[in-house]
């Protein structure tokens, strides 16, 4: 168990030493909305925002709390070429970021965001201030969020958004479970009227670089270039919302989005030979093969979504409220080209070889209601949410090589799903005291959750082994290429539940010097309990200055995705099949190497702020120190000839070893995000809201998880390398910075943005293979036209330069297909010119 104890460094204490922050850039950096504006009353600025997010106090704006938020609007949402929340978050925030990476089976189609340099899942989600749920995929690949289940933004269509508040501090205490990093909190339209129907088209216009491989000896094909030209990527976007009223106060607000997108492809030129040799000699068909024969890119995509938010005044102060969403996405990927030659083909199947492709189906349910009231001096709430993800997968293109030329070609490999039942109520109210500049605001409440975690096996021949032999003898490896099915011992049907209560107060001391406080009590079912507490103030020395800090322990509990993901594939070594498990911590030969059972990730953050107000101009200054210990992560894969032997004398007679998640990874991540913001009104030229904002932030990892009956052999596997390692250190940019103008001019207006990520690196499994990408700029244009009162056109380009990360080099890019790193900020995508026509209802 975990306390909040009152011998925890002092608040001032614990802020000095912030600035051990080995950071010594400044730049005046900022975002843009409503974060850094202050006392906005004259008419050429934006009213300040009133936020709910990391405060119960019904008044306090996003100019005057004692963490950073951010506001970002729906309007600005829809200003941009791609539709998605998660890309819209990225060049609005400094500190979020997006990648976006390829090959990487199910991660291609659910992708993590992720939150001052942190995991997808140490940021929680809220949907008008209720905990959303998670996406079912626990991303298994060896990028950017190794071994996190996050939620699906993506899954919230932007029409239905009002705006969204972003709290960039921890706040478990005051949420719960995943709040480490901070909270991302949409709020969704109430609109009794009014409405619009946005059409969308785009298109990739791009051309991209590539390191070609030298020819094998004795080859006589060569590579044609080092760079290639692209048109694809198509994306098409229908989405409209619609207000409607009923009785004097109720509203519905139905909301639809339908998306059509094209795959893009980026891989680079594969040098391999491709075919068998003809009497010794090359195949005269090696001269003829398509070698730009990878998808690595963006998949392709059909969505649907709906989503609905309603809401009743019944009398006597009661509101009814409830929304509800659902989304159907068929997404189609792909692996690793099989060549001809290989011993994963059957020429007689597929005489050129093959792309297998991976097509998942994602749904995506949803479904809250709830009630507020009254009751006497206090504000009551109770609500119960539901929401489920599932993900199913089919393979396409393939074959089940072990069994032969009678392979099918397409096989449905199974899946897995999360749900989340979760009931709150809460009660609030406001006493007066004398002693106070401000009435204390008194806030407790309770939350009952249940979660769910099924997997489900595929069909037998996505994972049997059909006997077939290759013409050495050898046994071919089973199950269909690219993607073997879950098997029926994989398959299980898991929940657990949690209870949590918690107390908030929040005042003012003084018309200068604000505060609060907050603690919540937790116990799960599985790993046990759980007290976490935050210290929040901030001093405003005058209008012009002001000072705010905290001082809180954190904690996230393992995901059930996390405690019960496991898949078993069977590897032939030296003729014995072996079976090669991603294990349930649980399992009886993962606890044989030292697996125990999951633990929470717990946390101390501390952070320090400076908020600025010179004229229109607005500046904050925050920095961070958040201490992270027992990290959840996945383990290597365990498949050493010495493990294999000791899984034997174990007993485990045919487990040939595999991976498992694991608590012991500690990490500390010190950091800054400095913010500002100026309006600018002028008599001829419009209005110009200039904004810049900048996050440097450094992750160091400080302890590595090991266990003993690992460490008693000889050589000791290691269980978390350096390639995960420096993933967590340099995986994602150390500093970006976003700057935006937005203009506007009667019937006209524009954006430009401009976002620099910083230097990453692409880590090897030695020093001398890693890749450092070197830092770039992307910039955003997008002009609008008003051209009747009820339409409206816009024409754009994203990265409208066509910048790259840089080419990956040929020593890390062995089969051509990967030309660009999966650890690429932004992606490899290139230009994204767009048109897009709205009409006001």
């Amino acid at each position: 168990m975990q306390h909040f104890s009152p011998k925890k460094p002092a608040l001032t204490v614990a802020i000095a030493s912030l600035f051990i922050v080995p950071f010594t850039s400044f730049a005046v950096v900022q975002t843009s909305y409503a974060q850094a504006a202050v006392n906005q009353t004259k008419s050429d600025e934006k009213p300040v925002a009133v936020i709910v997010t990391g405060t119960r106090m019904s008044n306090r704006s996003a100019t005057d709390t004692s963490a950073p938020i951010d506001v970002i609007s729906g309007e600005s949402l829809q200003n941009m070429g791609v539709s998605e929340i998660n890309q819209a978050l990225s060049v609005a925030l400094p500190s979020l970021n997006f990648p976006r990476p390829g090959l990487t089976d199910g991660t291609d189609t659910i992708r993590p965001a992720t939150l001052r340099g942190l995991g997808p899942d140490q940021t929680l989600v809220l949907v008008n201030s209720k905990r959303r749920h998670s996406s079912a995929l626990v991303n298994v690949n060896g990028t950017v969020g190794r071994g996190a289940a996050a939620v699906d933004l993506n899954t919230i269509p932007t029409a239905i958004v009002k705006n969204i508040e972003v709290l960039r501090d921890g706040a478990s205490a005051q949420y719960g479970s995943d709040a480490l990093s901070g909270v991302i909190n949409l709020r969704l339209r109430q609109d009794r009227d009014g409405g619009e129907v946005t059409a969308s088209y785009g298109e990739r216009i791009t051309e991209y670089d590539y390191i070609p491989s030298p020819t094998p000896t004795g080859g006589t094909w060569t590579a044609p270039g080092t760079s290639r030209s692209r048109h694809d990527g198509n994306t098409a976007t229908v989405s409209l919302w619609k207000g409607l009223s009923f009785g004097e106060t109720g509203y519905v607000t139905v909301a639809a989005e339908f998306k059509d997108q094209k795959n893009t492809e980026r891989a680079g030129w594969d040098f391999r030979q491709q075919y068998p040799l003809v009497n010794g000699a090359f195949d005269p068909r090696e001269k003829t093969a398509n070698r730009f024969n990878a998808w690595y890119g963006e998949p392709k995509l059909n969505q649907s979504t709906v989503f609905l938010n309603a809401g009743e005044t019944i009398g006597d102060g009661v509101k009814l409220y409830a929304w509800s969403s659902y989304q159907r996405r068929d997404a189609l990927s792909a692996g690793f080209f099989r060549r001809p030659l290989q011993d994963q083909n059957i020429l007689s199947v597929y005489p050129d070889g093959f792309l297998p492709k991976i097509a998942p189906q994602v749904d995506d349910y949803s479904a809250t209601g709830g009630v507020s009231w009254s009751a006497g001096l206090w504000d009551m709430d109770a609500s119960l949410g539901y929401g489920k993800n599932k993900m199913q997968f089919t393979i396409k293109d393939t074959i089940n090589r072990s069994i032969g030329p009678s392979s099918k070609k397409q096989f449905y490999a199974g899946g897995f799903s999360y749900d989340q039942l979760v009931f709150n109520l809460s009660a609030v109210r406001s006493f007066t005291l004398p002693e106070l500049a401000a009435p204390l605001s008194f806030a407790t409440g309770f939350e009952a959750r249940r979660e769910g975690y099924s997997l489900f096996a595929g069909e037998p021949d996505s994972y049997r082994f059909g006997g077939e032999k290759l013409a050495s003898g050898a046994p071919t490896a089973p199950g269909a290429q690219v993607f073997p099915g879950f098997t029926p011992t994989n398959a299980s049907d898991n929940n657990r539940s949690a209870i949590g209560a918690f107390i908030d107060l929040e005042t003012n001391f003084t018309k200068q010097w604000q505060a609060s406080a907050a603690i919540r009590a937790e116990h799960y079912s599985d790993f046990g309990s759980n007290v976490t507490g935050k210290l929040a103030t901030r001093y405003d020395f005058s209008k012009e200055f002001g000072l705010r800090g905290s001082v809180q322990n954190g904690f996230r509990a393992p995901s059930p995705q996390q405690q019960f993901f496991t898949s078993t594939a069977t590897n032939f070594i030296n003729g014995v099949p072996f079976e090669i498990t991603t294990f349930k911590p649980t399992d009886k030969a993962a606890v044989a190497l030292g697996a125990k059972p999951l633990d929470a990730e717990k946390s101390f953050n501390q952070s320090l702020g400076a908020v600025f107000s010179l004229g229109k101009l607005g500046v904050t200054v925050d920095a961070y120190r958040i201490q992270l210990s027992n990290r959840i992560v996945l383990s290597e894969n365990l498949t050493a000839a010495n493990v294999r032997n000791y899984l034997t004398s174990q007993g485990f007679i045919g487990v040939g070893g595999g991976r498992f998640f694991i608590n012991g990874v500690d990490t500390t991540t010190k950091g800054v995000d400095i913010v500002s913001n100026w309006p600018l009104l002028t008599e001829s030229a419009g209005r110009f809201d200039f904004t810049l904002a900048g996050n440097f932030t450094k992750t160091e990892v400080t302890k590595v998880p090991q266990t003993a009956q690992l460490a008693a052999l000889t050589p000791a596997p290691v269980l978390f390398d350096r390639i995960n390692v420096l993933s967590l250190e340099r995986g994602q940019p150390r500093n970006k910075i976003n700057a935006s103008v937005d203009w506007k001019l009667g019937d006209y207006a524009s954006t430009v943005r401009a976002t620099r990520y910083g230097e990453v690196l692409d880590p090897g499994t030695t020093a001398a293979l890693d890749q450092v990408l070197s830092p770039k700029t992307l910039v955003d244009i997008e002009f609008r036209y008003q051209l009747s009162k009820k339409l409206k056109v816009a024409v754009g380009a994203d990265n409208v330069f066509d910048v790259y990360a840089d080419p990956r080099l040929p020593v890390l890019n062995t089969t051509g297909a990967t030309s660009f790193s999966n650890f690429s900020p932004f992606g490899r995508s290139g230009r994204f010119v767009y048109l897009r026509v709205s009409y006001s209802l």
